[in-house]
């Protein structure tokens, strides 16, 4: 799901809904779904499913967009309602992967799929007896192991977020999004990683820096990566001027291409 969209479900379902939005953090799977046409029955279903689960969360992520726009000018449905209409979306979703995988137990991509679907609704129970069972099936798929570590992230203990996080690394140490995640997991929970690795608070923020270099170096375009590294220096302290400084630049320097590739003019106001 979007990090909109999941970001709103969870802030409707708190108690402190303007703190629940204000503190989203959304952590991504890993997870690449191929669309190609297969002339295997069960991956065809497997990929109808997929695409089924795309359109309830693109038709939910325009109902969010709207209402708030709708909010913004005094208008809107209350939370408790849109709440209610998105879990009424998402409600036949649910059952098609419960029938997928009750007639597909083995099948690892439909289970790890379907634990990314519980947790963008909350259900995190259900998501780990996912992840669980699909890490049984296939403990050398690093997809699991990362998202066994956004739980415990989520949920606790840390410690096994970063257990979690490095086994994901090993088994495919090309992915940037298990360095994002472990380095932000890092750098948000300083005081169990200086107990965990019997480091000082400086040595931690190395850590979670030398993480998020990782990330960069294997996908060094990716703008939103770049402007979460260059953010984290707000809270290192002493601050590293430099450091912040050549983050920042490079972070402009991507959003600079990017508008160049998509061909967007930015015109001042004088």
């Amino acid at each position: 799901m979007s990090s909109l969209l999941f970001g709103v479900i969870g802030a409707l379902v708190a108690s402190n809904q303007p703190m629940a939005l204000s503190n989203v953090v959304m952590q991504t799977t890993g997870i690449v779904v191929s669309a190609s046409a297969t002339n295997d029955p069960v991956e065809a279903e497997y990929q109808k499913l997929m695409d089924d689960d795309d359109a309830a969360e693109a038709e939910v992520d325009g109902w969010i967009r709207e209402n708030m726009e709708f909010q913004a000018n005094g208008a809107g449905i209350p939370p408790k309602e849109m709440s209610l209409r998105i879990q009424k979306r998402f409600e036949p979703v649910r059952k098609a992967y419960e029938d997928f995988i009750r007639r597909h137990p083995k099948h690892v991509k439909a289970r790890v799929a379907y634990a990314s679907f519980l947790s963008d609704i909350h259900d995190e129970d259900g998501e780990m007896e996912q992840l669980e069972i699909a890490k049984e099936l296939d403990p050398k798929d690093p997809a699991i192991w990362n998202n066994m570590a956004n739980y415990y992230g989520h949920n606790g203990p840390i410690t096994n977020a970063f257990i979690f996080y490095t086994k994901a690394i090993e088994l495919d140490p090309k992915e940037p999004v298990y360095y994002h995640n472990f380095g932000t997991t890092v750098y948000l929970f300083r005081k169990d990683a200086r107990e965990f690795y019997h480091i000082d608070e400086q040595q931690v923020f190395d850590k979670a820096l030398l993480l998020y270099s990782n990330a960069m170096r294997n996908d060094p375009t990716n703008f939103p990566l770049a402007t979460d590294v260059a953010q984290t220096y707000y809270g290192i302290k002493p601050l590293r001027t430099n450091d912040a400084l050549l983050s920042w630049t490079n972070a402009l320097k991507l959003a600079h291409d990017e508008i160049e590739r998509e061909g967007v003019y930015i015109h001042f106001a004088r």
